[in-house]
């Protein structure tokens, strides 16, 4: 079978080989696999950022799955594992997922990585998973490098809670468009965004979320020329748009919205003024509770104020 190929029946990807890996100059055997799905997080730049149970579980599964093999033979020679990898990505996943499912069901163990980081996060690998779900396998994650991971932890942003949004749409209204439904999210935004779109992006967010609000590019995680840039968002639309050239992988991470100002008692004096000439003081002071956030019982009593004790 020729590598790019998904693995087929119950024997593909056996190796015969031993199954070992190689740690230095150290050949350390690797104990067989239960029959399952493993999902194995792979390093998202530097190759030393593997842990010794993927290790065990690439050179021991009977079938390796991956995006693309030659990546993924990158991190294979480096640690001396002969398991061959078979391709599973979204142009071959209706064939090739089945054909994995069936090697599961022949009582195999598959192990399944994507060109770096963690499997299921933004690559096809989710429809093998819920494949091995609906057919009741074992699922089993190897957790290990995670991009949004490493650039939350690297902002500097708030990270008691955050929100992953994957890719932003690549089309500018549709972008802005979900730029204003993440907006009130009450915690640290994540997004992966692609070199030649980051100028758009911080510019679109800029616009949409305001030119304040704090913000950080991450650049080439882990990798030789790992950069932090941080700053308000305004800043940060400046910068990329005046024609930096951008390089390498991105994650565009966004801190929580603040807590918006008070209204000034003279603007919330206008404001009720305006809104009671067209509708009762109770509806008055609901639109304005929802327009200031501020209590809507405390709203009404100050229209009563500014009609001398009579609401109307």
């Amino acid at each position: 079978m020729r590598d790019e190929g998904a693995a087929s029946g119950a024997g593909a990807g056996e190796s015969t080989s031993a199954k070992t890996f190689r740690l230095h100059n150290a050949v350390i055997p690797a104990r067989p696999q239960e029959p399952a799905l493993y999902l194995v997080a792979t390093p998202i730049g530097n190759l030393s950022d593997i842990t010794l149970r993927a290790l065990e579980t690439l050179a021991g599964a009977d079938v390796l799955a991956c995006e693309d093999t030659r990546v993924t033979r990158v991190l294979l020679d480096r640690y001396g594992i002969v398991n061959r990898p078979y391709a599973y990505h979204e142009h071959n996943a209706d064939e090739a997922g089945p054909r994995l499912i069936a090697a599961l069901e022949a009582g195999k163990s598959v192990a399944l990585v994507s060109d770096a980081g963690t499997p299921l996060v933004s690559d096809p690998g989710y429809r093998l998973a819920l494949l091995a779900i609906e057919a009741g396998h074992r699922v089993v994650p190897i957790p290990g490098a995670s991009a949004p991971l490493a650039a939350l932890v690297g902002s500097g942003l708030p990270n008691d809670a955050f929100f992953f949004a994957g890719f932003l749409p690549s089309k500018d209204k549709a972008r802005r468009d979900r730029l204003a439904e993440l907006a009130s999210v009450p915690a640290t935004l994540l997004f992966f965004e692609s070199p030649h779109r980051i100028a758009a992006t911080v510019t679109a967010a800029a616009d949409v979320l305001g030119e304040g609000r704090a913000a950080c590019v991450c650049r080439e995680l882990t990798k030789t020329f790992e950069e932090f840039r941080r700053g308000p968002l305004g800043d940060l639309a400046a910068f990329y748009g005046d024609g930096h050239t951008v390089k390498g992988e991105i994650v565009f991470v966004i801190a929580p919205p603040g807590e918006a100002a008070a209204p000034e008692a003279a603007d919330v004096d206008r404001l009720l003024s305006m809104l009671v000439k067209d509708m009762s003081a109770g509806k008055a002071a609901t639109e304005a509770a929802r327009q200031t956030g501020l209590p809507r019982r405390d709203l009404y009593q100050r229209l009563i104020d500014l009609k001398g004790g009579d609401a109307g």
